[in-house]
């Protein structure tokens, strides 16, 4: 439940205060399938997993070698950040297609919620490698039986019980007769009071049965991933953030993503026009506090990433509507975009930078459709037309992009290595790799002229991608409508 509400417009320095409840999801929005491309050894994989809805449930795992043909693909899912490594269950293969020798597909039990990893196993011509994707495992809904599901076994249940009664009922009346012999009219009296004994112990079984499933019932509803709540209030030009609840301060345990605690973006709909990713710095009270710059009165929606120590990544989204604003200009890696406002139909591969530079999609020409898992490959140009050769880090990688639906049922914050929260994918990898993870993750990254982003559009509809790059020491942000069947 979002509850909405309304701030008036006052531009003095007086402490105005909003509240909302914050809903959300472990890691990004209406986008629970996690996408990775990484190195396990001498082979580059495309790994995607389909988490399940409902914990425990089955994964559904892909894994693509980019040129390499394997032999051998096998995976294994536990906890992150633990010791379940020494105790997991011996890994399992997975099979290679019929139609690509490179992809292998499988499925997996996960069992536990919260931070979870797969570790893939690959073996092949160049030998053995492995790598491990973090997967944020948590029940977001309880699976539903179908109601033909349910008259099924509501007439099995009926006949099963019919059918018990009769052979107790037959059992009574005639077990003790000798051959032959008719049942009397005293036999088939205590036959009938048998019979209600059992119905009664029969509906004493089924009631407890009931009381059983209504308690495993409402335990499974008690697990199903709620987001904390998020609290914010607007003083002068800045916007305090806080989550605390019954004394407990969610903000407590949480650690550095990329070079940041808090990953905050804020956009105006239904326009889609106004886009701004900040930075909040946390205080002395625990709240954390982001400077906003001028920008104007409108209905913004909130997406705030955080990841907690257990490298569960959490995204909380709340709405409101906010003033006209006089702020300053942003500094470091916050950033702001202003532009038109989301199209139709059409998908636009080519997005203009105020300096002249420009950022192409490049797009095959197969059609869009929800459900692939795509490499989006993005070519920076300067004002010539000519690739760019100088662009810089920002955040510790190539770039940034969030995939946002047009009704903002999706935000995805995705990054060069795929939709995994970078802290816990450095949790990750320092499991895997032991003491030789930190030397590999400090290796300074290299940009060439293309950024790529592993991702799948999760349902059809129109979308906005906004792509973040830095270039002169100037964040860029470019923007492309895309349209999905």
């Amino acid at each position: 439940m979002i509850l909405r509400v309304s701030l008036p417009t006052i531009r003095s320095v007086a402490r105005l205060s909003i509240f909302w409840l914050a809903v959300g999801a472990s890691a990004h929005i209406g986008s629970p399938d996690v996408f990775y491309e990484g190195d396990a050894g001498p082979y580059h994989l495309f790994v995607v997993v389909r988490v399940p809805q409902a914990i425990p449930g089955v994964a559904e795992v892909e894994v693509r070698s980019a040129s390499a043909v394997l032999d051998k693909v096998e995976i294994v899912a536990f906890r992150l950040g633990g010791t379940d490594a020494e105790l997991a269950p011996a890994p399992q293969n997975i099979e290679p297609s019929k139609a690509d020798p490179r992809s292998f597909t499988g499925s997996l039990w996960m069992m536990e919620s919260g931070a979870m990893q797969i570790r893939v196993q690959v073996s092949g011509a160049k030998g053995k490698g492995a790598l491990a994707v973090p997967v944020p495992a948590v029940a977001l809904q309880k699976l539903q039986m179908s109601k033909p599901l349910a008259a099924s076994l509501f007439g099995l249940l009926l006949l099963l019980a019919a059918g018990m009664l009769s052979i107790v009922m037959a059992g009574a009346q005639e077990a003790t007769l000798p051959p032959g012999k008719i049942p009397s009219v005293l036999d088939r009296q205590r036959a009938r009071r048998v019979m209600m004994g059992a119905a009664c112990l029969l509906l004493g079984v089924l009631y407890l049965g009931k009381r059983w499933w209504n308690i495993e019932d409402a335990a499974a509803l008690s697990r199903i991933y709620k987001a904390p709540p998020l609290s914010a209030r607007l003083v002068d030009t800045r916007l305090v953030l806080d989550a605390k609840s019954a004394g407990h301060n969610y903000f407590d345990d949480i650690i550095p993503d990329h070079g940041h605690l808090m990953h905050l973006f804020l956009i105006r709909e239904p326009a889609l026009d106004l886009f701004l990713h900040l930075h909040p710095e946390k205080s002395s009270t625990g709240e954390f506090i982001a400077q906003l710059p001028a920008m104007p009165s409108g209905h913004y929606k909130v997406f705030d990433d955080v990841v907690h120590q257990s490298g569960l990544p959490v995204t909380m989204t709340a709405e409101l509507d906010l003033p006209e604003i006089s702020g300053t200009k942003l500094t470091g890696d916050d950033s702001v975009w202003s532009g038109a406002s989301i199209g139709g139909s059409e998908t636009t591969t080519v997005s203009n930078l105020p300096d002249g530079d420009r950022i192409v999609w490049e797009q095959s020409k197969t059609p869009l459709r929800s459900g692939i898992a795509t490499l989006f490959r993005f070519r920076v140009e300067d004002r010539n037309g000519d690739p760019a050769h100088d662009l810089e880090p920002y955040m510790g990688m190539a770039g940034h992009a969030e995939f946002v639906r047009s009704d903002l049922t999706v935000f995805a914050h995705v990054h060069p290595a795929g939709s995994v929260s970078m802290a816990a994918l450095d949790l990750a990898q320092a499991e895997l790799l032991g003491e030789s993870a930190t030397a590999q993750m400090a290796m300074p990254v290299t940009i060439g002229r293309d950024i790529e982003f592993p991702y799948g559009f999760p349902k059809p509809g129109t979308y906005r991608i906004f792509v973040q790059i830095k270039r002169s020491s100037q964040i860029r942000t470019a923007v492309f409508d895309a349209h999905v069947n």
